[in-house]
Order: C-alpha cells, then sequence, then structure tokens
C-alpha cells in the first residue's frame, strides 16, 4: 500500500527517516495493508535520501537532533499531531554518554507533550547491569537503556524494540581484510565461537516496529530482533562459501591489546576504544541481550526476516568487491 495523505489515517513520525533504522521502518509500514501518513525527521531535507521519501509521500521535515532549548521546541512542534512516533539515536565516536541520552529523553518528551498513543523506542540493554558492574564503559548501549528507563518513569505508553547487529557492518567495519596470501580474515577478540544475534537492519528491522504498533494495545514492552544467532566462525565459513564469494575467508582471534592497536590505527579516540572494547568483552562473555530469550519476539511478523546467508546472496556484489 503506498503513503496514505488521508487525514483521517493515523500520523507516524519516524526520527531519521533517511537512516538505517528509520528507513526499514517506513518501508515496513510501507508495505502494511493499513492506511499510515508519515512524517520523517532528518538533518537536511535536500539529500537524495530526503527527496526520494518526498516523492513517496512522506511529510519531510528538518529536525536537528543536538538537545538545544532552541532544538527542544521544533522538535516539540514537529511531534504535533502524531499517533504513533519512532526514534532512534545515532551514536558516533565524538558522542557523549550525557549527550546521546539527552537526545533520546528529548524525543520521548516531544511524544509524550503530542499524546501518542505509542512511542517506539530503539533502545539497548545496560551492559553495566547485565555485567554486574564488569562492564561499566559501554556507554552506547547505557545512554540507551537511560532512555528505556526514562520513557518507564514518565509513564509514556512505549515499546523498546532493540536492534541486533547489523548484517550491514559485514560490509563496513567488519568486513574481512586481504592478507599477504591472497585469502582474507576477520579479526577480533571475541572467540570465534562466540553467537550474536544478528539482522538485516535496513531490509528488515521495520518489521518489529510494524509488529509492535500492529499488536498494541497489549503487546510487548519489550522486542528483541532477531534473524539469525551466529558465531564469528560461522560468519567467515559462509563468506567463504564457494556458491558466494569463491574466497578464502577465516576468523582470526587477536588479543585485547591488538584489537586496541588496530582501533587505534583506524583513528579511533581513546574513550571510544575502551566503550568498544567493554562492549565486545559483555556481548562475548554475557550475551548480545544478556541472556534473555527472543523466541516470543520474532513471533506475528509480517514476513520471515532474512538470514545472513541470504543477504549475502543478495549483496553478492558488494561482497565480491570487498574480496577483491
Amino acid at each position: 500500500m503506498t503513503i496514505s495523505q488521508d487525514a483521517s489515517a493515523p500520523l507516524i513520525v519516524v526520527v531519521g527517516a533517511t537512516g538505517t533504522q528509520g528507513g526499514s521502518v517506513i518501508k515496513a509500514l510501507e508495505e502494511s495493508d493499513k492506511p499510515y501518513r508519515m512524517r520523517g525527521f532528518t538533518r537536511d531535507t535536500s539529500k537524495p535520501a530526503a527527496q526520494e521519501l518526498t516523492k513517496k509521500g512522506v511529510e519531510m521535515v528538518t529536525v536537528d537532533p543536538n538537545p538545544t532549548p532552541e532544538n527542544k521546541a521544533k522538535v516539540n512542534q514537529a511531534f504535533e499531531g502524531a499517533t504513533y512516533a519512532f526514534a532512534v539515536t545515532i551514536h558516533a565516536v565524538s558522542t557523549s554518554k550525557e549527550r546521546e541520552s539527552a537526545e533520546g529523553k528529548m524525543f520521548v518528551d516531544a511524544a509524550k507533550a503530542a499524546k501518542v498513543k505509542l512511542f517506539i523506542w530503539s533502545g539497548q540493554e545496560n551492559y553495566t547491569e547485565v555485567s554486574g558492574g564488569k562492564y561499566t564503559r559501554a556507554d552506547h548501549f547505557d545512554a540507551k537503556a537511560a532512555v528505556t528507563q526514562y520513557c518507564k518513569d514518565t509513564g509514556i505508553p512505549f515499546v523498546n524494540v532493540e536492534a541486533a547487529i547489523h548484517y550491514q557492518n559485514f560490509l563496513g567495519p567488519s568486513a574481512p581484510r586481504k592478507q599477504p596470501d591472497g585469502t582474507f580474515a576477520m579479526f577480533a577478540a571475541s572467540s570465534p565461537d562466540s553467537l550474536a544475534h544478528l539482522i538485516d537492519a535496513s531490509g528488515d528491522y521495520g518489521l518489529w516496529v510494524r509488529k509492535a504498533i500492529d499488536e498494541w494495545p497489549g503487546g510487548e514492552t519489550e522486542i528483541l530482533t532477531s534473524a539469525d544467532f551466529l558465531s564469528r566462525a560461522t560468519i567467515a565459513s559462509t563468506l567463504s562459501k564457494g556458491k558466494f564469494t569463491g574466497k578464502t575467508v577465516k576468523y582470526v582471534q587477536i588479543s585485547q591489546e591488538q584489537q586496541a592497536k588496530g582501533m587505534a590505527a583506524a583513528g579511533l579516540p581513546e574513550d571510544a576504544i575502551i566503550m568498544l572494547t567493554d562492549m565486545y568483552n559483555c556481548l562475548g562473555e554475557f550475551g548480545f541481550y544478556g541472556g534473555k530469550d527472543v523466541g516470543p519476539s520474532q513471533n506475528g511478523l509480517a514476513r520471515r526476516p532474512r538470514t545472513f546467508e541470504e543477504f549475502v546472496k543478495e549483496h553478492i556484489e558488494q561482497f565480491n568487491r570487498i574480496l577483491a
């Protein structure tokens, strides 16, 4: 169904509409047989991705997520009239835990002021709590968890839809690197047998947000996305399959010190290296979702999400360029 322009249709506000998760939310709701109006937030409405959404019928508005008093007023105005709202914060290496949580809380306040029926938040686990205080610097996760707690404290009707590790990472920062012998390798300090939940973030994350809206009220208040549950070794072997790339891809476990040096060589500041190290360590020791059961969250989806193998097949040209 196309995006509705009927004033009687529910209006859904989507923060980060031109981004990975926000764009996926719009795609999933566009596929719904229910009519929805959509208002997308972006930093720049003139960029091609925003213009494409405008052509589809999305009302695109410019929103600066920096939580200054002036921007807060503009965000409140942009939320006016919304029936549902989806929000996500984008963490950059220069983003502090305090800034990210303040940004998320700004969206919560705006949604509450607009009296939305449901606020859908892209949160994460609190790794300080999950690890019993062992890993306290996974700031990106803990900042999002602080916003989840703020949702609870304010009493806003909300669902926390947590995003698993993105398949897209293996086309970017976690992509295999060519070795002197012509093979390819993926490096990390994690055990090769360490398992993690994964999804096609741009293609499928929106399915779980659509589920949250379709099942409200009475649905889950926490949804844990997962389309595949794989080890690093399995991911490497999938990329090694002849029917896909025809290349040899290995996973190589390195030391914490080697991993930190590699991140420093890539230009990451010390704070970011500490944060990522704690995040990877907590994930490997306690699990991405801290051992929670993801099963119930996979029921009631509009369609089956893609497996990692299916993602590789669909993006084989991009993987072949990486493995050239």
